[in-house]
């Protein structure tokens, strides 16, 4: 019976997550919608150019244009990481002081040890609370 009602719950919450994965709201921007004849003419037309003027370029033409795009992409790329070697610098200087932290006590020794060390109050001493007005 338990087994049953188990996988009834689990059947039940799959269909629902389902149903809720499968609706699309009305106001949903992310669905692209799709071109109309014309604009697909049009998109056509611009790739059939672009093909066309690829094939007329020279050698040297392509590799000038490989390395301006090339250009781009590099200041693309240090746009969106400014002072890249400086952040590589501060992570690295954060892991060797995270490393130079004491590591945690193993033994209860150890942390007996270290309390003991830490406080000089003898134990289940308590400082007084403040006074309040």
């Amino acid at each position: 019976m338990n087994k049953l009602l188990i996988v009834l719950v689990a059947g039940m919450f799959a269909l629902a997550s389902a149903v809720a994965m499968a609706q699309v709201p009305s106001g949903d921007k992310t669905a692209t919608p799709t071109p109309t004849p014309e604009e697909q003419a049009k998109m056509k037309a611009e790739r059939q150019k672009a093909k066309a003027s690829r094939a007329k370029m020279t050698e040297e033409q392509k590799q000038a244009k490989r390395k301006k795009k090339n250009a781009e992409m590099s200041q693309i790329e240090k746009v969106g990481n400014p002072n890249a070697p400086a952040k590589a610098q501060a992570v690295e200087k954060a892991t060797k002081a995270s490393e130079a932290q004491p590591k945690a006590l193993q033994t209860d020794a150890e942390r007996q040890k270290a309390l003991t060390k830490q406080s000089a109050d003898p134990p289940g001493h308590y400082p007084a609370a403040p006074t309040t007005k």
